[in-house]
């Protein structure tokens, strides 16, 4: 088995491609071993001393560190994800993905709402995940739009710049009801 590695614009994160399908629909993020009860790879990883975070794609998995480094981590970070691989075990049980929300609006924004999502849906989150992470759509009011930042996103430097720049241009442009964009803590 051949795992690729990629860096993430977050210094603290890693990506990785084990070739194969990670999570079959949807993300997981884990921010604590203790959320991590459904997924036997997320345990796994966590079970490496200085694995702060794990991120599931569809074909990736994100990895955040503590204060380790990465030349001793990645080594025990790959033997993880092989032995999980080999294990056959799933990488989560049961609705793994914990990427749903519902949001936070006012049912008379229902239509400015569906406009938001689908441009999540369709041109952010697939760019994110190029980097590793992922971005949810927790809420809209009064013309702020509420994200939550996941995986490689959470906590990365530039996240705030990805939302001011390039999220709020985008939704401002296509939805003239969106005066901002903010981040959210999960």
């Amino acid at each position: 088995m051949f795992i690729q590695t990629e860096a993430t614009p977050n210094p603290a994160t890693l990506k990785f491609m084990p070739g194969r399908e990670v999570l079959t629909g949807g993300t997981a993020d884990y921010r604590k071993d203790v959320d991590a009860d459904g997924s036997p790879l997320a345990k796994r990883l966590f079970e490496v001393d200085g694995v702060t975070g794990v991120f599931l794609g569809s074909d990736f998995i994100s990895v955040t560190k503590g204060e380790a480094e990465w030349q001793h981590l990645k080594p025990m970070i790959l033997g993880a994800i092989m032995e999980h691989y080999m294990s056959g075990s799933p990488s989560v049980v049961e609705n793994g993905a914990n990427d749903v929300t519902e949001g936070n609006y006012d049912p008379a924004d229902e239509a400015v709402v569906g406009t938001i999502k689908d441009l999540i849906e369709t041109r952010v989150r697939p760019a994110v995940a190029q980097d590793g992470g992922d971005i949810t759509f927790s809420g809209f009011r009064d013309g702020i739009v509420y994200l939550q930042m996941r995986g490689a996103c959470s906590g990365c430097p530039s996240s705030t710049a990805t939302l001011r720049h390039g999220i709020e241009n985008l939704l401002r442009h296509f939805c003239p009801e969106v005066q901002e964009v903010q981040a959210v803590a999960m």
